[in-house]
């Protein structure tokens, strides 16, 4: 580990002088290594821009066609005081020229902008790893503040580490001198300075960043100039410091895709197309009622976009109000949905046991975070499992849906409209805060490749009384999904009761019989029951594994990454993964009849576990953890081992 002033660096003036001009991309000079994969962590201060630089770092590289999968770690205050710990705010990016599946264990590279990022993520790096520090923030004053008694640059506590200090902010500065910029607001564009040099670094394409720095910016061009010169002057410092000797190259991942158009994609992002499709799909108006709560926003803020495809997004005052207009909308003849997080979901569920009771339509999307109360806003958490199955007054089930990886989120969400609108019934959408925030490549599907969602609203009477009179009955249901008619307010002849208050089976009049009240309560039961959904698909290759690895929702990535480590070192264990959990698939017991022993990893303290259990009188093992952050493969694996080798 070398801590010198780096005197071979470029001056300030070569680096000016080389931003005039676009960042060339034409193969260095210096040495190239070839590598099958990279995690990199950028870190710094909530206002350091560490997610805007990951995200770009992270777009250059699903366009030049590697696989990725990314964590970004928000801090959750608002605006922690800065370069404390609590306002460290961090972006994970794993890239390779093969399929992966997880955001990686641990970072390859660390980018720390200031002490507090040091120290909040050091522990996570391997030795031997690469760590680039900002020099320039590693004043008395900010190293006091997060707890460093010593200098860690200086100290010996990086040894073991390939440590790569760099003045980023000074450099940034002197490269921007032209402009007329105080010093804060010229260091303000340091994040630019370093994502240009992890793009000499690692090789990656330039044009998208400078046409997004030109687009974001262009109503201020002294401040888009200064983002491009800071973007330019950090790829040619890489280029022409002697502290860089040696780039990297991570081949594109092109075995790793079926042939077909890609983008990266955010979890929320995916759903929030997936539902726009569903509204296509269904040729219905999709209206969304909502009101804004972390992790979920951004699937109001991005349907907001889209009035074009019929979208229409209602910003509600409270969370009961605005499932409250989704309901009236379903009722209206919309594809509706309500979006929030799991204390939205307590403030829903009267409105959810209503939509039961009137058998409509409705999607309810539960961006699952970190609890109890408002507990962990910016962490991710799978603790509404029981909420959703279980969280409503009297007997009122839901069919559950939950998605598996970010781009999964936009097939999830046209499984659920599916369902919604098949079945007549509200439906929960199990997303949680890794997959709204992380990100990975999608095929974009074509058009004709999407499911036909159309349903047919009920026209006319569709029952005959004994006398021979043809009436309207708003609970007459379908003999095979046991929904009953979906009849648009304003139809001639098919008035028809609403309301909380239970309905007389087939005529829809206000009953207070007992018995019509069980009958009702068990054909609801039984109409959830029914829903047709794909039977659970379990890999196991030899078909000789006694244990059976069970997961749901975003466990999918790290638990398959540690089920091919297990299997890479010799052991027999086979793998399943639940998208329904409400009906489980049917032939759900007879897979867990067929193992020894069945381990569940889940984000909370067993609930899954806890479903089984009751259902299928299976004993099962729970591997379990809530500290905010999904699981590492190499735990997992652990895990899996030990539970493969107790006999």
């Amino acid at each position: 580990m070398s801590v010198e002033t780096l005197a071979s660096a470029p001056t300030a003036t070569e680096l000016s002088a080389k931003t005039e001009q676009p960042v060339k991309t034409e193969q260095p000079v210096k040495e190239v290594r070839r590598l099958d994969r990279v995690i990199i962590r950028f870190a710094g201060d909530s206002g350091d821009g560490m997610q805007l630089t990951g995200d770009r770092f992270t777009s250059e590289t699903a366009s030049f066609g590697n696989d990725l999968s990314t964590l970004p770690n928000f801090p959750a205050e608002i605006r922690a005081p800065a370069g404390t710990l609590p306002g460290v705010s961090s972006f994970q990016l794993h890239f390779a020229d093969h399929d992966i599946l997880t955001p990686g264990d641990a970072p390859s590279v660390l980018v720390a902008m200031n002490p507090a990022a040091l120290k909040a993520n050091i522990g996570d790096v391997p030795r031997g790893a690469e760590v680039i520090v900002n020099t320039d923030e590693f004043t008395k004053r900010a190293m006091q503040k997060v707890g460093y008694d010593t200098n860690p640059l200086d100290d010996g506590s990086l040894d073991g580490y390939s440590v790569h200090p760099v003045p980023l902010t000074t450099l940034t500065v002197e490269a921007l001198k032209e402009f007329d910029l105080s010093r804060k607001d010229a260091g303000r564009s340091k994040n630019m300075f370093a994502l240009g040099l992890l793009s000499w670094m690692y090789h990656r394409p330039t044009d998208g960043t400078e046409t997004f720095l030109k687009q974001k910016f262009a109503k201020k061009p002294e401040i888009m100039k200064a983002n491009l010169a800071a973007f330019r002057a950090g790829w040619n410092f890489g280029e022409t410091t002697e502290d860089f000797a040696v780039s990297y190259e991570v081949l594109p991942a092109a075995k790793a895709f079926p042939t077909g158009t890609y983008r990266n994609i955010s979890g929320n992002l995916a759903l929030s197309y997936g539902l726009v499709a569903a509204g296509k799909q269904a040729d219905l108006p999709l209206y969304l009622g909502s009101y804004p709560i972390t992790p979920a926003s951004d699937i109001l803020h991005e349907l907001s976009k889209h009035k074009n495809f019929g979208v229409r997004t209602f910003q509600a005052e409270d969370e009961i109000a605005g499932i409250g207009a989704a309901l009236g909308a379903a009722f209206g003849g919309s594809l509706a949905v309500t979006t929030t997080s799991g204390p939205g979901v307590a403030l829903k569920s009267e409105t959810i046991g209503l939509a039961v009771s009137l058998e409509l339509p409705l999607l309810i999307v539960d961006i699952q975070r970190g609890g109890p109360s408002t507990g962990l806003p910016t962490k991710t958490e799978q603790a509404d499992l029981l909420q959703a199955m279980y969280g409503r007054n009297g007997e009122a089930p839901v069919p559950i849906v939950a998605p598996q990886t970010p781009a999964d989120c936009f097939d999830a969400a046209i499984e659920a409209a599916r369902i919604a609108l098949t079945y007549r019934t509200p439906v929960f959408l199990l997303s949680d805060g890794y997959l709204a925030n992380g990100s990975e490549p999608w095929r974009i599907p074509e058009v004709d490749e999407l499911p036909d969602l159309r349903t047919q609203f009920a026209q006319g009477p569709n029952h005959t009384l004994d006398d021979g009179t043809e009436v309207f009955w708003p609970y007459k249901r379908d003999p095979e999904t046991l929904a009953r008619p979906w009849a648009i307010p304003g139809t001639p002849g098919l008035e028809h009761r609403i309301g909380g208050i239970e309905k007389q089976d087939g005529t829809g009049n206000i009953s207070y019989d007992p018995a019509n009240h069980d009958f009702m309560v068990r054909t609801r039961q039984a109409k959830i029951d029914g829903i047709q959904v794909p039977d659970l698909e379990v890999d196991d290759p030899t078909g000789e594994a006694k244990l059976l690895v069970l997961g749901w929702g975003s466990t999918y990535g790290p638990i398959t990454a540690a089920v091919r480590r297990v299997r890479a070192q010799g052991g027999r264990v086979a793998q399943a993964h639940l998208r329904h959990l409400n009906p489980f698939p049917r032939n759900l017991g007879r897979v867990l009849g067929a193992y020894d022993r069945v381990l569940i990893p889940e984000m909370n303290l067993g609930q899954l576990a806890t479903l089984i259990r009751a259902r299928y009188l299976t004993e099962t093992m729970s591997f379990t953890q809530v500290n905010g952050m999904p699981f590492k493969a190499e735990q997992l694996a652990t895990a899996i081992q030990e539970a493969e080798d107790a006999r």
